[in-house]
C-alpha cells in the first residue's frame, strides 16, 4: 500500500513539473514581446507603469500596452510588429470599453459577449468586440477608439 501512495504522489509531482514546464515555454514569447514592446515604448513615451498587455492580430500584429506615465495619466500605447512605430495616446481621448459595447449594443443584440479589446488596423486605434450572437454564430464587431465611430464588422462566421 505505501508503494502504491509513493507511486502516486511521485506520478503527480512529476505531472506538475512537466504542466509548469509546458505553461511556462508557452509564455515565453509572449513575454519577450512584451519585454521588447515595453522597451520601444520607454523609448518614445514617458511610460512609468504597464498594466496590462496583449497582441492584437488584426489586418497586422499590433502590440498594445495600458498603463501610466510619470504624470500618473492612464495611456495607451500601440506598436505595429511590422513598422515598430509607437503610436500612444491617453485613455480619456478616447471612448472607454463600456461606451464601445454601448455602441454595439445600439444596433445589434449579442448572445454573450465574449471579449473586448483594444487594437489597431490602418494606423486606427479601434476597440475589438468579439461576441456570438442568438444562432451562437461568431462575429467581430470594431469601433473607432477615438470617435466611437463604427469601422467594420465581420458576421456569422
Amino acid at each position: 500500500m505505501k508503494k502504491i501512495i509513493l507511486f502516486l504522489v511521485l506520478f503527480i509531482i512529476i505531472c506538475v513539473g512537466v504542466f509548469v514546464k509546458v505553461y511556462a515555454s508557452a509564455q515565453e514569447p509572449l513575454n519577450t514581446a512584451q519585454e521588447k514592446a515595453v522597451s520601444l515604448a520607454k523609448e518614445k513615451v514617458e511610460f512609468n507603469e504597464v498594466e496590462d498587455f496583449h497582441i492584437y492580430h488584426g489586418t497586422e500584429t499590433v502590440s498594445v500596452l495600458e498603463g501610466k506615465n510619470k504624470k500618473g495619466e492612464n495611456i495607451i500605447v500601440w506598436i505595429p510588429e511590422k513598422s515598430k512605430k509607437v503610436i500612444w495616446d491617453k485613455r480619456k481621448n478616447g471612448i472607454s470599453k463600456e461606451d464601445a459595447v454601448q455602441r454595439l449594443l445600439e444596433e445589434k443584440s449579442p448572445k454573450k459577449i465574449i471579449s473586448v479589446k483594444l487594437g489597431m488596423e490602418n494606423n486606427i486605434p479601434l476597440w475589438e468586440i468579439y461576441y456570438r450572437s442568438e444562432n451562437n454564430l461568431i462575429n467581430y464587431y470594431y469601433v473607432d477608439f477615438k470617435t466611437g465611430e463604427w469601422l467594420k464588422k465581420i458576421e456569422n462566421l
